[in-house]
């Protein structure tokens, strides 16, 4: 969560603003005073979660979270002080933080209806299609519907499986795009050997490779490469790194909602702008799959895409007030922004942590010779006994959660948790950072020990059940692609692993430098040098 536009509050500039902050803190306090007074002996016994000093009238904790470290992490070293339970004010709004797996539990099984529900947020007011989006849709019918259509025909088993061409496809076409990066340095250096490496970008690889499956999966065509409209690429590109930049932001309005017209920042206006050019490419991709159609019938079924599927499906269907183009364009776009960040963020920090441990990169190949050998590509039937990669991917998703506190919930009535009392309206953030780095549960829990999923921990998934380990949330709100994630995370490791031999430049750590955003990234390039280890005509024939 970012936190950078509150930087915005406190200039000088906003020296009006701050006026009526003053002014506003006076009825604030006035208010809480008078509410104490005349509050009832219930109200003042209830047993409430712990709250940090420091506190400001109307503005809350939110001066606490404008230094350097990031907002999870803050929230980590106050739960070291105030427990794995405890309240915040950001603004106007009071939030929970819980970072425990039985806290984390008991809200995922005993209170997971009243937690189920999303806040309004500016930028999805802007930029989800009035919250047709439906991870950003409040709980409701709207949500059951579209969440169920989303689980059982969009990302199911099945439709994975008869979309499996894709993904194996566009890894192939990456792998062979590093290959020829290797070979035409060694054509335009004769005296170079075939032992010397490249040097790569590898966050941008991973990047374009998991936007251009998701892109196909999805709209039926890929995001970038040789074969794509350079122009139209780059405007979606644009576009779309804009879109997912306002997401991640955590605006002044959002905090203190009688400042929302001063648009501090001018964030609002961004975002109302971005969202008219987003939805031109939206109607413009929807009106590509109707002429398309109206023109051939519609595709075979083994070549459906996911725009198609919907509109196959849905028909003339209104779900709530949504016409069928509306949820259309905000189901496929949903699943495309967190599609893109969780899949690429996982695997930029799973290439990181092997890099910076090369013990565990070699256990890796040693597991891949034994299983695959260097005369074949893996395919994905071998992904089941690999079992020391999909540890190595669970140690990474443990250590690296792509969205350390989740996504926020809203709590829609008053319960207890963990002894305390909740009340309705209250937000509720995860912080899967803390939860995951338990010592109670996890020795050296700061340590990469992929082993300690082939010992210890054997049977802890990361698919919502074990709730030490959720990167992908859990209950009702859990992420409906975590297999897909699973799939394309196992099959591009193996595959990079197994055909390259990779390096440090001058044998330095990578850096691991972290942004915030929409998910926790990286903030500077993954260079890499890369050297091919089988023999050529396998990068050919793949």
């Amino acid at each position: 969560m970012d936190f950078s536009s509150l930087h915005d509050l406190v200039s000088p500039s906003m020296a009006g603003a701050l006026f009526i902050i003053v002014m506003m803190s006076f009825y604030y306090l006035l208010k809480g005073n008078v509410f104490q007074i005349l509050g009832t002996g219930a109200h003042r016994k209830l047993n409430k979660p712990p709250e940090p000093s420091g506190a400001w009238p109307v503005l809350g904790h939110l001066r606490l979270f404008r230094g350097p470290k990031f907002f999870h992490i803050t929230l980590s070293e106050m739960a070291d002080k105030y427990g794995p339970i405890f309240s915040i004010r950001l603004g106007l709004r009071r939030a929970i933080v819980v970072s425990n797996w039985e806290l984390a539990k008991e809200l995922s099984t005993t209170h997971d209806l009243a937690v189920a529900s999303r806040p309004q947020m500016l930028a999805a007011d802007h930029l989800s299609y009035n919250y047709a989006m439906f991870a950003f849709a409040p709980y409701g019918s709207y949500w059951r519907e579209i969440r169920k259509f989303v689980s059982l025909e969009l990302l199911s088993t099945q439709r994975l499986n008869l979309l499996s061409h894709i993904r194996v496809s566009e890894t192939k076409s990456s792998i062979q795009q590093l290959y020829k990066l290797w070979a035409d340095k060694v054509d335009d250096n004769l005296t170079l050997t075939t032992d010397i490496g490249v040097m790569v970008e590898m966050r941008q690889w991973i990047s374009d490779l998991t936007t251009n499956v998701i892109f196909r999966m999805i709209y039926g065509k890929r995001y970038s490469g040789a074969d794509v409209d350079t122009e139209e690429a780059r405007k979606y590109q644009r576009v779309f790194k804009k879109f997912l930049y306002l997401f991640g932001l955590n605006v002044v309005g959002d905090m203190i909602p009688w400042l929302r017209w001063l648009d501090i920042g001018g964030y609002e206006k961004v975002m109302k702008e971005t969202s008219k050019e987003y939805d031109q490419l939206m109607v413009k991709l929807l009106e590509e799959h109707n002429d398309q159609r109206r023109g051939h019938n519609g595709p075979g079924k083994a070549d459906l895409d996911f725009m198609d599927v919907m509109i196959s499906m849905l028909k003339d269907t209104n779900i709530d007030g949504y016409d069928v183009d509306t949820i259309n364009k905000a189901t496929c776009s949903v699943l495309n922004v967190a599609g893109v960040e969780t899949t690429s963020t996982m695997l930029i920090w799973t290439l990181c942590l092997l890099m910076n441990h090369r013990h565990v990169l070699i256990k890796v190949e040693e597991e891949l010779d034994i299983h695959v050998g260097k005369e074949r590509n893996v395919e994905e039937s071998d992904i089941p006994n690999l079992v020391y990669l999909q540890a190595v991917i669970k140690e990474s998703l443990r250590l690296y959660p792509p969205g350390p506190l989740a996504a926020p919930r809203e709590v829609t009535r008053d319960c207890v948790v963990g002894g305390y009392h909740v009340a309705a309206g209250t937000r509720l953030f995860l912080n899967l950072w803390k939860l995951q780095r338990d010592p109670k549960i996890w020795s050296e829990p700061l340590e990469f020990r992929p082993e300690r999923f082939m010992t210890t921990h054997s049977n802890t998934d990361v698919r919502g059940q074990s709730f030490e380990l959720i990167p992908f949330g859990a209950g009702r709100r859990v992420c409906p692609g975590i297999n897909f994630a699973m799939q394309m995370g196992h099959l591009v490791l193996a595959r990079l692993v197994h055909s390259f031999q990779i390096s440090n430049i001058n044998n330095e750590l990578v850096d691991m430098t972290e942004t915030e955003g929409l998910t926790i990234s990286k903030a500077t390039p993954l260079e890499l040098i890369i050297t091919p280890k089988l023999s050529n005509d396998l990068y050919l024939a793949m």
